[in-house]
């Protein structure tokens, strides 16, 4: 009996010995799988995990500043929040099927990763969105206690787990409504492995398309422009306002320091617009008034109101029209020029001309109604920014002044010269700038001189008109006429220039002398002054021994001397200027009229980059 009670205990032992054997054999097997399914997924998560830990970094530190910063919890809590950490390890420890359990965990660990693509993408906002949690919270556990703490907290993990899966679902829909679940776990399983070894050409375009437009994002980001730092500030032109180069001029009594100095390189900021700047007023009432802040400046309005030059009108600049010589108004001088001298003919003869001393255009901006296209000239003086008057009212004004260099124009271009009162004595230094003015006058063409030695009697400006008088018989200059406007109470003399050599010829003294072969009379770039004359062109084919058409025709036929001249695309000039007009004609009445959106009935001034012939 004893033996047999004995048997059936080392039975059962050797039996309990067997199934204790088997299960850790099953344990070990299952690890052992475990292991290999984690060593093929890890890698593919470094990058992610970096990510991932940093954020629970930032989680972990600002739960453990929540909780120093509180003044001490409760034990109670703590002691719940270990309690409650324990209960679920022993829960997964006492879990019956650990191979399924595991399984699960890989599954989890692999759809973390899709996560932590948004994530890492989201980690800056993330981690912003934790410092205002972190706030947050500091402020409820200070009225509401740590209840408020763990609510804010849930309340943000939550938030940020909830857009995960909403990004994770979005990317996987195709797939989720196509595939069972298993399936989708596999091919997650091989998505993340070929993300993390290889990438497929999917995921490299999206890449590219990701690196491109983050390097768009930064050149954009990178491509500030400066503004300018000057002490001109919104009046800033580089080449007026070049001190470094002024102060290096050995003179200034030729007013050198108001010509061109070009700095050797081109600045790259932008001007700055003037405070309270608006768009303009369109043309035609532009012509008479302006915004004041766009050219906010009074000086004129101070020194020059009185002759209805510019006057403050609230928020405007308002130009009655008026200038010294004319003060009644611009349109009564100019029909009181061609009423002294009606060969003049405004619009027909006459249709291009240059207005030495413009001021703010008023002249040139009125010449406009009698068909007149004026080229005004100011400088850049104490009397401000004369010529942005003038381009802000729409008129055509350049910066410039009669100093050492030629004008910017070639050799008689101009039908009439104009000079009211412009401050340029003419009669200086073997009249070198007048002879200027002689350069851009067409043969034929007419010097209009309204200044007070005209009319005045006083020893300086009878002095001024001796001179003039003896400077232009010697460059043949022929006076045409005196006109006296007795409503405006100014006198102009008017003078003609020659149209042949002949008088040059027969000058008792070649004084002022002829300009030498050599001296091209079209260079007009940085090219100084002589104090010399270019002859007269007299050869039919030459520009220059004819007058052109009367206008409008001017503008449709070709130039008598085109004959003799290549064109700008290679062929004849003649061919050149007809093909050039009907294509501009064209291209302008079809689509820049209409095809544009551009109401050009309000356009009055406009740059053209390339003109060519101009048409």
């Amino acid at each position: 009996m004893a033996q047999g009670k004995y048997s059936r205990v080392d039975g059962r032992k050797s039996s309990s010995y067997c199934s204790t054997i088997s299960i850790v054999v099953f344990v070990a097997f299952c690890l052992v799988g475990i292991w290999t399914l984690m060593s093929s997924i890890v890698p593919t998560q470094n990058s992610d995990l970096t990510s991932e830990e940093a954020v629970n970094q930032v989680v972990t530190e600002n739960g453990s500043r929540q909780f120093d910063s509180s003044g001490g919890l409760p034990e109670d809590s703590t002691k719940e929040d270990s309690n409650t950490i324990n209960d679920q390890n022993i829960i997964k420890r006492e879990s019956g099927n650990v191979a399924e359990e595991n399984q699960e965990e890989v599954v989890t660990k692999e759809s973390s990763d899709n996560e932590q693509t948004g994530l890492g993408e989201r980690q800056g906002d993330n981690e912003s969105d934790l410092v205002e949690g972190e706030k947050k919270i500091n402020t409820d556990e200070s009225e509401d206690g740590p209840k408020q703490v763990d609510e804010v907290l849930s309340k943000t993990v939550e938030n940020d787990a909830a857009e995960n899966n909403m990004e994770i679902q979005e990317k996987n829909q195709g797939s989720d409504e196509l595939l069972p679940a298993g399936a989708q776990s596999e091919i997650l399983n091989e998505t993340n492995t070929l993300n993390g070894a290889w990438s497929t050409q999917a995921i490299e375009s999206e890449n590219e398309k990701e690196s491109q437009q983050s390097s768009i994002t930064k050149d954009h980001s990178d491509c500030r422009w400066k503004l300018c730092n000057v002490t001109a500030g919104p009046d800033y032109i580089p080449c007026l306002d070049n001190w470094q180069a002024i102060r290096k001029l050995p003179s200034m009594s030729h007013y050198e320091h108001r010509e061109r100095h070009c700095p050797e390189e081109a600045p790259t900021c932008v001007v700055p617009l003037p405070k309270g700047y608006r768009q303009p007023i369109k043309w035609p009432e532009s012509r008479g008034k302006i915004w004041y802040y766009n050219v906010p400046h009074t000086k004129l309005a101070v020194v020059k109101g009185h002759q209805n030059w510019v006057k403050i009108s609230g928020e405007y600049l308002t130009f009655p029209g008026g200038g010294t010589q004319f003060i009644n108004g611009a349109l009564h001088y100019i029909d009181f020029i061609q009423k002294s001298l009606p060969a003049i003919a405004w619009g027909k003869r006459s249709r291009v001309i240059l207005d030495v001393g413009c001021g703010v255009a008023s002249f040139g901006g009125f010449l406009f109604e009698r068909d007149v296209l004026a080229m005004s000239f100011a400088p850049k003086d104490e009397h401000e920014a004369q010529v942005q008057f003038a381009l802000e009212r729409g008129i055509p004004a350049i910066s410039s002044v009669m100093g050492t260099k030629r004008l910017t124009f070639p050799s008689g271009v101009f039908d009439v010269v104009h000079c009211a009162r412009c401050r340029v004595p003419w009669h200086n230094e073997g009249g070198k700038l007048l002879l200027e003015l002689n350069r851009v006058l067409r043969p034929g063409g007419y010097f209009v001189w309204s200044a007070t030695p005209v009319y005045r009697k006083n020893p300086e400006d009878s002095g001024i008109w001796k001179a003039m008088s003896e400077l232009t018989k010697s460059m043949c200059w022929g006076l045409v006429v005196i006109g006296e406007d007795k409503l405006d109470g100014v006198k102009a003399a008017i003078y003609r220039k020659p149209t042949s050599n002949e008088c040059y010829e027969k000058r008792p003294q070649n004084v002022p002398p002829i300009c030498k072969e050599s001296d091209d009379p079209n260079a007009a770039w940085n090219v100084p002054m002589e104090a010399c004359m270019h002859k007269v062109p007299i050869n039919a084919s030459e520009r220059g021994s004819r007058w052109p058409e009367q206008w409008p025709r001017r503008l449709e036929k070709a130039p008598y001397w085109f004959n003799s001249q290549v064109g700008v695309y290679g062929k004849g000039a003649l061919e050149d200027f007809t093909a050039d007009y009907k294509h501009w004609k064209n291209v302008v009445s079809k689509s820049y009229l209409n095809g544009m959106g551009i109401g050009w009935s309000s356009v009055r001034n406009v740059m053209d980059m390339r003109a060519v012939y101009g048409g």
